[in-house]
């Protein structure tokens, strides 16, 4: 824990608002939307505040923009559906709504030199340091925001973080020992690596078979659909010299490295040529699609493949799952040849037999049956534990790097984690498909470094805020309620 904190320090104060900065970089960008049903523009109402759809788009996107950065612009609709992101954008508000329902209470305002003030100080309305009425204009006129909406949003901002400055207080001196003593207790050890080497394990068909009726259920074939093809072939086809030039030069920007450097001509003279004759090759590929919908044209090979199949794209599967059977699609391009697909029948997964599920089942039920096997073993061990048959350490404290041989770095760096918060004296830890039993021989505070007393300062501050934070919202939670207009904002 302690370890984490000292990692993630800046993340510890609970951020319970989403920073307008945040929203205008989503803006910038153009990620993320979503399509919200409301009642009169709002969505919800929390104690007398309403949540405006516009404001729930705002936030969803700033969470989209954050999320896809972090997965490399890989994240998509379908994804961030998946992750929940229109909740946790509606929780944010949701949270803010009531603190600002309590701020009102207590007169808490934010006035208009103060948000002009907040304005004037984004840099991305600045040009050479200063605000331009320009750039925030043109902003805003890209997003289609009014100012007055969002300069709301700054006033809720400033008037958030107004609130929860009352809960700010500097840690008292117990409460800096508290965390220094954390910091600073270092062990001494005895301990036991265990793993499956250390089994006498045979496996038993009879067992895996019971396992199986047990859990059958959960092993199904694959979805699979029997599929028709047309493959329509571009090697063929015809292009010149000249052709492959021109359609390079208008489209050079397709053709790059590893890197994203842009290939010359001659380097970039093959890719060219493929694209070239791909895209001479869709008309007869259009034309053998029409034919084949109308019977005349037969199909080049009748297959069955399992959903994901890598003969087909990814985007030709997305069309066949969303499809029935009977239907024809248009052509795609698969590498160097476009395929029109007809759906003939869609096989829906069943449970497995035994025999075509053992492989399967005998790997889920050794993996299982070994890892209770590893912890009885563990207790027995624990039980007859002796320190003349174990490693003993020197002593050890979490925020040093200890490599607690056999285990590697990053085995001993979560061993000693969930060491140092456990209570208890002796015992068993698991760290990945190992199993460690312990005894602490000995315990000592070792004297603090004089470069962690601000660190120590610091952690004890944002504890003590964090936990007023928590709090604080729980009371609200229960003193505000919140109705919400439409489905699919809370679980």
């Amino acid at each position: 824990m302690i370890s984490w904190m000292q990692k993630h320090n800046k993340y510890l104060v609970w951020t319970i608002w989403v920073a307008t900065i945040a929203f205008i970089g989503a803006g910038f960008v153009g990620w993320g939307s979503y399509s919200f049903g409301s009642k009169a523009g709002n969505v919800a109402k929390v104690g007398d505040i309403e949540i405006k759809q516009a404001k729930l788009n705002m936030v969803y996107s700033s969470l989209y923009n954050q999320y896809n950065e972090a997965m490399q612009g890989q994240l998509d609709d379908k994804t961030a559906e998946e992750m929940g992101l229109v909740k946790q954008a509606f929780a944010q508000l949701a949270t803010q709504a009531k603190i600002l329902n309590f701020a009102k209470e207590l007169g808490i305002i934010a006035s208009d030199a103060e948000v002009a003030d907040r304005l004037q100080n984004i840099r991305w309305f600045q040009k050479d340091g200063v605000f331009n009425k320009e750039i925030y204009e043109g902003y805003l006129k890209s997003q289609k925001l009014r100012a007055k909406v969002f300069e709301e949003t700054l006033r809720e901002e400033i008037i958030i973080q107004k609130t929860l400055a009352m809960l700010t207080t500097e840690a008292l001196p117990l409460e800096e020992e508290a965390i220094a003593a954390a910091l600073n207790v270092s062990d001494k050890l005895a301990y036991k690596v265990l793993t499956d080497g250390d089994l006498d394990f045979v496996l038993d068909e009879a067992k895996v078979k019971a396992y199986w009726e047990m859990q059958k259920e959960n092993f199904l074939t694959a979805k699979s659909y029997e599929l028709s093809i047309v493959w329509t072939e571009s090697k063929e086809t015809p292009v010149t010299e000249e052709e492959v030039k021109a359609h390079y030069e208008k489209n050079s920007f397709n053709f790059t490295d590893a890197a994203g450097k842009q290939l010359p001509f001659e380097e970039a003279r093959l890719l060219a040529t493929k694209d070239l004759k791909i895209k001479k090759t869709k008309k007869a590929a259009q034309k053998a699609y029409i034919a084949f919908k109308k019977g005349s044209l037969d199909n080049s090979e009748r297959v069955t493949l399992q959903v994901g199949d890598a003969k087909l794209t990814e985007e030709i599967w997305n069309a066949l799952e969303e499809g029935s059977a009977g239907e024809i699609f248009k052509p795609k391009t698969v590498g160097e040849r476009y395929a029109t697909v007809k759906i003939e029948d869609i096989i829906l997964p069943r449970v497995k037999s035994y025999e075509e599920a053992k492989k399967e089942v005998t790997a889920f039920y050794a993996s299982q049956a070994k890892k209770e096997a590893l912890f009885a073993l563990a207790e027995t061990t624990l039980e007859n534990f002796e320190e003349s048959n174990a490693t003993v350490s020197d002593f050890v404290k979490l925020e040093e790097n200890v490599n607690l041989n056999p285990l590697n770095d990053q085995e001993s760096l979560q061993f000693l984690q969930k060491l140092f918060t456990s209570s208890k004296e002796k015992g068993i830890i698991s760290v990945f498909d190992k199993v460690i039993v312990y005894n602490i021989l000995e315990q000592k505070l070792m004297p603090m470094d004089r470069n962690q007393t601000d660190f120590v300062k610091d952690t004890a501050a944002q504890l003590k805020q964090s936990t007023f934070e928590s709090n604080l919202i729980k009371m609200l939670d229960r003193k505000y309620p919140t109705e919400v207009y439409m489905g699919g904002l809370v679980n």
